[in-house]
């Protein structure tokens, strides 16, 4: 299953809730809902500065990925981003599949 990368930030809202709630709870319910997307929670840890969360999570697809996104996010309490990973192989393919991509440069 492709890989992918949680980061998130929450707003003063969701911050408050969090401070009332506590890190283990969120914790529970992110896993809670990637595991309902067919996906596993594989880490997550709360950081600060740009991001409050930081994850790796497996899911089946693209489309469960941007749903994961799309639940958390339209909460209003934390906006969240979820990044494709590529495994070393998958970068070998697509740099084999670059060698034939027709791009010209700006200004070139």
């Amino acid at each position: 299953m492709p890989h992918y990368m949680i980061t998130g930030s929450y707003n003063a809202d969701g911050t408050k809730a969090l401070i009332a709630e506590g890190g283990t709870a969120r914790l529970e319910q992110a896993k809670s809902l990637i595991e309902s997307l067919g996906g596993t929670l594989e880490a997550m840890y709360f950081a600060y500065g740009q991001d409050d969360i930081v994850g790796i999570c497996e899911m089946p697809d693209a489309a469960s990925a941007a749903a994961a996104s799309l639940a958390v996010s339209s909460s209003g309490a934390v906006n969240v981003h979820m990044t494709p990973l590529l495994t070393a192989g998958e970068l070998d393919a697509a740099s084999g599949i670059v060698q034939n991509a027709q791009y010209r440069a700006p200004g070139n």
